[in-house]
């Protein structure tokens, strides 16, 4: 606790950092009242903890009982406005906070070493750093299930298990395919295909094998029977194993990949519940990543969460001066998905307002239901629902008038041929007809004079 020696010289706001340009001038201005040592690291970090959540720790309240109660006609000069009103409340002591204290504050902290004595310099360095990291380290463990590193590591390791799974699979196909072709055919799916293939080997041992508990009876039938007629290349063994050794990856990398996406789901959920209720743990994740952070993506507008993920084309057509992308990541959302062609963006665009709320009151909101983002996705299903069945009326701007209706017209569904399409040629008027058939008429005698005339 420090007390104020000259309190004319901290009206002068704007050059009060003068005061404390060295230790001389600081100690001019405020004197040291009262200086109590923690006991231990433990002690300085709740202590520092209850100060930065604006709350009045035990040992403080004792000391300001014992010390300012003394002087209880002047005022205290705090640096948080949150701790003055909870000091006023519980101690009845007048607190001041204004620019001039948070001017102060800065001049004590700059000239500490000098302001406080029998503290070596290295010694409080060293106090200061241990008490940054243990509030550093305190803040990390207070809420692990709120870190959302792990969901941004998570969604990219998915994508990059999904890109693997991809290369494996056609691999496996194409390598198993020159010795059974016909297989692929049958088995469209992929992990029973590699499960299929590690069982059975070479094809020749389909018609003794039994893998009724990997395909349905009729399936199992046209491959046995399509083994016995394979235009297939015959392999050695050595190329058999190893085909069995890439379907065993690509069995096991499925498998983690299940188990991953399980915890991904469950990390959404324990993160952001009504931004997962929303759109969905993926669409929900791969916005996170985007972002860098929940809270990252808390600040960002409805807007440009509809757009994350298109900024390239975003800028590709202000640059063009052409129509702009209406939805990113947003796009394969359930919700997005489900509308036609049409409405993708009214939907885009209402899910992303309605988005937008969810992924803030996940951020900063201290409760962990999604009955938030329950309600939202019911409006928005319900605008979609309408949009489909084109119920929507038309309300003017002030919403008192009545919507108007259309005026009915009857439509004959009974249609009459049109005869205008069926000649091609174009059509000519009777009367030009015959204007063109007099003129040939007094053409030909002046040709028959000339001719006559030419013979004699």
């Amino acid at each position: 606790f420090l007390q104020v020696l000259n309190e004319k010289k901290l009206q002068e706001v704007d050059s009060l950092w003068k005061e404390f340009e060295t230790p001389e001038k600081a100690n001019k201005i405020v004197k040291l009242k009262h200086f109590e040592k923690f006991q231990d690291t433990t002690e300085a970090l709740a202590a520092s903890t209850a100060l930065v959540e604006g709350k009045l720790s035990k040992n403080l309240k004792k000391i300001l009982k014992k010390i300012v109660a003394k002087d209880a006609h002047e005022q205290l000069a705090v640096a948080d406005a949150k701790l003055g009103g909870v000091i006023k409340d519980k101690l009845n002591l007048s607190c001041i906070h204004s620019p001039m204290v948070t001017e102060l504050m800065r001049g004590i902290r700059s000239q500490v070493e000098g302001l406080i004595t029998g503290l070596p310099s290295r010694e409080m360095a060293a106090m200061c750093l241990g008490l940054a990291h243990s509030l550093s380290r305190y803040k990390l463990k207070f809420s692990p299930d709120k870190v959302d590193t792990m969901i941004i590591q998570a969604i990219s390791l998915l994508d990059d298990l999904d890109k693997e799974l991809n290369n494996y699979i056609m691999r496996c196909r194409e390598w198993y395919g020159w010795h059974f072709p016909e297989l692929g055919k049958i088995i469209t799916d992929n992990l029973t295909y590699c499960k299929c293939v590690r069982k059975v080997g070479d094809r020749s041992n389909f018609a003794s094998s039994d893998v009724s508990d990997i395909l349905p009876e009729e399936i199992e039938e046209d491959v046995k029977a399509a083994a016995e007629i394979s235009m297939g290349t015959e392999v050695s063994e050595e190329d058999i194993n190893n085909i069995i050794h890439l379907c065993d990856q690509v069995i096991e990398i499925s498998e983690y990949r299940t188990q991953l996406y399980d915890y991904l789901k469950n990390r959404m959920m324990a993160i952001a519940p009504n931004l997962t209720v929303m759109v969905g743990e993926l669409v929900g994740a791969r916005l996170i990543a985007h972002a860098g952070s929940l809270l990252n993506l808390a600040k960002h507008p409805a807007s440009t969460v509809q757009l994350l993920g298109a900024e390239k084309a975003l800028f590709r057509a202000l640059k063009t001066k052409r129509d702009t992308p209406k939805f990113g990541l947003i796009y394969h959302a359930s919700l997005v998905g489900q509308s036609n062609t049409k409405n993708k963006g009214k939907i885009s665009r209402m899910l992303a307002a309605k988005t937008a709320l969810t992924i803030r009151y996940d951020a900063l909101g201290e409760s962990t239901s999604a009955e938030m983002g329950a309600e939202n996705r019911l409006k928005v299903e319900t605008r979609l629902r309408l949009l489909e069945e084109r119920g929507i009326r038309r309300i003017s701007g002030t919403g008192k008038a009545l919507a108007k209706t259309d005026k009915y017209q009857n439509k004959s569904e009974i249609k009459v041929f049109d005869p205008s399409g069926d000649s091609t040629l174009p059509v000519v008027s009777k009367k030009r007809k015959i204007q063109e058939v007099d003129e040939q008429d007094t053409e030909v005698p002046v040709k028959a004079k000339k001719f006559k005339a030419e013979m004699k």
